[in-house]
């Protein structure tokens, strides 16, 4: 494993985070505990998978972890030290842990060409480099995603791109600045069938290559079982089940997890699953 800050081995982890949001209606006032005391690590190589329905805390930890939004209370830590809020440590720790969202179109900007959107985290968290090496490693990145040959798709824009492509154009965007840390929210859900799985494979591959962490949310627990090595499942803000993704899926032991297996697409598969799982111990 390789080492970051102060010798301490590549890690992302979250410490108690709790979120609350305060609500208005009128003179109404009151609280939403959107997360509640939840702790997890991220380490190089694994997948993390966070699942749960609409509403139950996922979409506010990953915009926590991304410092969208700030933790109530508890903390984020990289490398073994607390992340910052601002300053040039925020830079280091956005150069390190990026985020791909759920709506690729509405997450780049429609003004802009392919080439802007890859080219500029590189020139914000390397600002030393030429423009020639500058745009070698942004087109370096849209062949990683395989949008190839990157130079026919540099000039295009957000529209001129379907789906698959513009989220392609998203992962190679998180990935430009030397990030170890990927989370990504549900980052196939506004994309075709069809396309899925092949964004999926690219993130897994990519994955290996560059050993990167990975957390990732979804409502899809087939996905989650292949993709991840672990699964936290989440349900009004708790965490409340987790563990290796087979044992989870296969064997649930919280009644909020069978839930969502039982609405699964193809629940009697599972039940069978599960079942042999327990003749066999």
């Amino acid at each position: 494993m390789s080492t970051g800050f102060g010798g301490v081995p590549d890690l992302l982890e979250a410490r108690n985070l709790v979120k609350d949001f305060q609500l208005r209606s009128g003179w109404h006032r009151s609280v939403l505990h959107a997360v509640k005391d939840a702790s997890f690590r991220l380490t190089p190589g694994a997948t993390l998978a966070l699942v749960g329905e609409s509403g139950s805390g996922k979409s506010t930890i990953a915009r926590m972890l991304a410092k969208i939004e700030t933790p109530s209370s508890g903390g984020i830590y990289l490398d073994g030290r607390p992340s910052p809020n601002g300053g040039p440590g925020l830079a280091w720790y956005r150069k390190h842990v990026q985020m791909v969202f759920q709506d690729p179109f509405a997450s780049l900007n429609p003004f802009h060409t392919v080439l802007h959107h890859v080219e500029r985290p590189i020139r914000l968290h390397h600002p030393r480099l030429a423009d020639a090496e500058v745009r070698s490693r942004a087109l370096g990145w849209l062949e990683r995603v395989q949008l190839t040959p990157a130079e026919s798709y540099a000039q295009r824009r957000p529209h001129e791109l379907s789906g698959g492509q513009r989220q392609r154009v998203a992962i190679a965007r998180a990935l430009a600045p030397g990030a170890r840390f990927i989370v990504a929210d549900e980052p196939v859900s506004m994309l075709d069938v069809s396309i899925r799985l092949g964004v999926l494979n690219l993130l897994a591959d990519l994955q290996r290559e560059e050993r990167l962490a990975v957390l990732y949310i979804t409502h899809d627990l087939a996905t989650a079982r292949h993709f991840s090595d672990e699964i936290l499942v989440m349900y009004h803000g708790d965490i409340v089940e987790r563990g290796p993704s087979d044992r989870v899926i296969l064997d649930p032991q919280h009644e909020y997890t069978r839930t969502l297996l039982d609405a699964a697409a193809d629940p009697d598969r599972l039940g069978q699953l599960r079942d042999e799982v327990r003749r066999n111990g």
